[in-house]
């Protein structure tokens, strides 16, 4: 097969000043990253609230995603399965995720992750939290959203070299793995949407948390899927984007796509540190928490080591 240009190399070439008709989509992506990264950290020290890249988060990944199709529409070439089911899966889940964020009031300009307030606590300096916001809340969070769609790059490239295969049968079990972990997340969240609906229905009525019925007097969800990973709705999302990444190796035949993978490995890395400042939020809430820490996996779905919780009886 002939040597596709890389992503780095692109960068570095001619190309890089060119219109955006004539520019390839994995470099005019990057740009358009760059460029969301800017603006949202502008947006953050105008309006003190930093989760504008949450409210982005489901929605930038469908259009790098949708740029790659675009482009191989405006240069004629020939229609690709793979590229397209590709952009189908990641617009299915971009706007499950925006609907998913939108009826918890995510686009309330008003609302801020929960996460932000508690960092700006540890980080007092001003400084230093401006470049926190800067390179890792803007710029990182922003360039990572784009690296998770580099896959595509690798599909594209097959196509405008003629130098890939056709669909085959790492397609279809990457399409099926990603509609399994698309469905887990599905579940999931809707399972946590359904538990946090009803607790704070009775908190409102006039209860308090420990007078509630199980499960809801602990405070948090440890029923249904949440009785075996403490977090099934992060190990879906970490789970389709590795899917996403079997496009690649189906694109072109090598198991390991270094520009490819890099998106997907770094997204792993994030959640494990993400996962765990979360649980330290969690366990300053909820002191049970530890108990069911030790009890069920926090993230890949296991059997929990015993009953879970809010299936015991009130004490």
């Amino acid at each position: 097969m002939a040597k596709m240009s890389s992503l780095w190399d692109l960068i570095f070439e001619r190309g890089s000043t060119a219109a955006y008709t004539e520019m390839h989509p994995a470099l005019s992506g990057l740009w358009l990253s760059l460029l969301f990264g800017a603006v949202t950290f502008v947006a953050g020290c105008v309006t003190k609230n930093y989760s504008h890249v949450d409210r982005l988060w489901s929605i930038t990944p469908v259009l790098y995603s949708l740029n790659y199709v675009l482009a191989a529409y405006h240069r004629g070439l020939e229609f690709n399965l793979r590229l397209a089911v590709m952009a189908g899966l990641v617009t299915v889940w971009g706007l499950r995720l925006t609907y998913n964020f939108y009826r918890k009031g995510g686009y309330n300009l008003n609302e801020e992750d929960y996460r932000w307030p508690v960092l700006r606590r540890i980080i007092t300096n001003p400084i230093l939290w401006h470049l926190f916001s800067f390179f890792f809340i803007s710029w990182y969070q922003h360039v990572l959203l784009y690296l998770i769609t580099v896959p595509f790059k690798t599909a594209y490239d097959a196509i405008d070299g003629g130098i890939g295969f056709e669909w085959q049968t790492m397609d279809t079990i990457a399409t099926f793995l990603f509609v399994s972990f698309l469905l887990l997340e599905t579940v999931a969240d809707q399972q946590q949407w359904n538990f946090q609906e009803q607790k704070w229905r009775l908190i409102k009525s006039g209860k308090r948390l420990e007078e509630l019925p199980a499960p809801y007097n602990i405070g948090f969800l440890s029923t249904g899927l949440f009785a075996y990973s403490r977090h099934p709705n992060f190990f879906g999302e970490i789970s389709l984007w590795w899917s996403l990444y079997l496009f690649s190796v189906s694109a072109d035949g090598n198991w390991f796509n270094a520009e490819s993978i890099v998106g997907t490995v770094l997204l792993s890395l994030l959640f494990q540190g993400s996962t765990r400042f979360t649980e330290w939020i969690t366990v300053s809430k909820y002191p049970i928490y530890r108990d069911y820490q030790r009890k069920v996996s926090m993230l890949v779905p296991w059997i929990p080591l015993r009953t879970p919780l809010a299936a015991a009886k009130k004490t």
